[in-house]
């Protein structure tokens, strides 16, 4: 039997996979930092022959493109997407082989319009696999709102005959392999546990327990914002990207770091949220280095925008580099690492941080304003009845709508409240960071609006 290797990206909430037979190896949805692929493969002395891309994605730029140049192996795309460079051009039912592995095409449309998903057979066998892709999810599936909005309802409906299809065509047994639903914004919905198969699917899957038009009603009633970044991702999947060439940026001195910071330009600083609230230099914004750093920090940021990283250590920034290559960003402006007192020519700032029960202790403070900064979703599913409601990546460019007051900014964890909250300390404004979980509030003695 086959070995499936899957190499997460929790980053991401994305798989990539990597399938051989001790000799030859495919891989389906690599991500661009295509080192973590080649290491696998090299492991397990295997030569890779193709590269599969279930779809133009959306949320990430692809590896596959650099991947195949790289080790020399085919790249397969559905032969329906219009791309800027050559590749083995798949349609439904088409088989691709390798050693003793084969997996044939089937066109599940519904993530995108080309998206197919990939049916791994071996010596003759059953199917025993079928990656997916942004199909079929672990009781889920992927979003259908990333073409366009006039393309939605086709797409849901698509979506749901393309599981449907899935789960008629294939056996039980067979294991079920996407490449979203780990965290990923690529789900419609959320997505329960971390394997499956087609039957469990049949038994739990939203697009398998209604009905048609229940389906495209309820999916499409419940599609949320998803990360603004993603526009630019299918241009640059279309493309052939390369892999990225991680050149260490210049080091920006104390004073190019001050001006930069007057100039208007990004300089985000990678520590631990708290300790950037106990003492940053002035103008800076928090984004923590962690698994959601890249989605929010490319959901934040203008695009194209200079971007300058501070971290606490050399390594620090290393890691945000390769975070960012995955979402496209690959130059950044100049970085610096070092104690914030060297770095700041005596420009420091600070703001207090508290958990919502130091809100609820002075919730009836007359010069108190609460800035909600989750999104729309979130908000209209609750929040608290005298806060304002402007999502993070809204807060740099409506900052002027915050009333006067001291900004007490939480989210549902503290993370994105540290983004907003960052960014209103730079616009000037007396901030405190709700570091706290969402569902503490009520505990704490918080109203919620009814």
């Amino acid at each position: 039997m086959p070995e499936i290797v899957t190499i997460e990206t929790p980053a991401l909430g994305d798989r990539t996979y990597l399938i051989h037979d001790g000799t030859q190896a495919m891989v389906v949805d690599p991500q661009r930092d295509i080192e973590r692929v080649l290491t696998v493969a090299q492991e397990r002395h295997v030569q890779i022959t193709h590269v599969l891309e279930t779809h133009i994605h959306n949320d990430y730029v692809t590896g596959g493109f650099a991947l195949a140049s790289e080790v020399r192996a085919e790249y397969v795309v559905a032969a329906a997407e219009e791309v800027g460079f050559q590749r083995l051009a798949v349609r439904d039912q088409d088989q691709i082989t390798s050693g003793s592995l084969t997996m044939t095409v089937m066109h599940t449309p519904g993530h995108t319009p080309g998206h197919l998903s990939f049916v791994l057979g071996a010596d003759g066998h059953d199917p025993v696999a079928v990656f997916t892709g942004g199909s079929m999810l672990y009781g889920a599936v992927g979003r259908t709102d990333l073409i366009g909005p006039e393309h939605t309802e086709q797409l849901t409906r698509a979506q749901y005959r393309s599981v449907r299809r899935l789960a008629e065509v294939l056996p039980d047994e067979a294991a079920v392999y996407p490449t979203h639903g780990f965290g990923s914004f690529c789900s419609a919905t959320p997505t329960s546990g971390t394997s499956s198969t087609i039957g469990h699917e049949r038994r739990i899957n939203v697009a398998l327990q209604r009905e048609e038009h229940a389906f495209v009603t309820e999916l499409i009633a419940g599609l949320n914002a998803y990360p603004r970044y993603y526009a630019h991702m299918d241009p640059a999947n279309r493309r052939g990207p390369q892999a990225p060439g991680l050149v260490q940026p210049s080091r920006a001195d104390p004073a190019e770091l001050r001006r930069r910071i007057e100039a208007g330009e990004w300089v985000v600083d990678l520590r631990e949220r708290r300790a950037f609230a106990q003492a940053h230099v002035t103008g800076t914004i928090s984004v923590e280095l962690g698994d959601p750093f890249s989605t929010y920090l490319g959901w934040t940021i203008p695009w194209g925008a200079p971007l300058t990283l501070i971290g606490d250590h050399p390594e620090q920034v290393t890691q945000a580099q390769v975070q960012l290559t995955r979402i496209g960003i690959d130059h950044i402006a100049s970085a610096v690492t070092g104690p914030t007192e060297t770095l700041a020519l005596g420009h420091v700032s600070g703001y207090r941080v508290t958990d919502f029960g130091g809100l609820a202790a002075e919730w009836g403070r007359p010069d108190l304003v609460v800035l909600d900064v989750r999104r729309p979703d979130e908000w209209q599913a609750g929040h608290l009845p005298r806060a304002v409601h402007i999502p993070f990546w809204e807060v740099e460019r409506r900052a002027g709508e915050v009333p006067a007051g001291e900004v007490w900014v939480h989210c549902a964890s503290g993370f994105r409240a540290a983004i907003g909250a960052s960014l209103l300390d730079r616009a000037g404004r007396t901030v405190v960071h709700v570091d706290d979980n969402w569902d503490l509030a009520t505990r704490a003695g918080l109203p919620l609006a009814s």
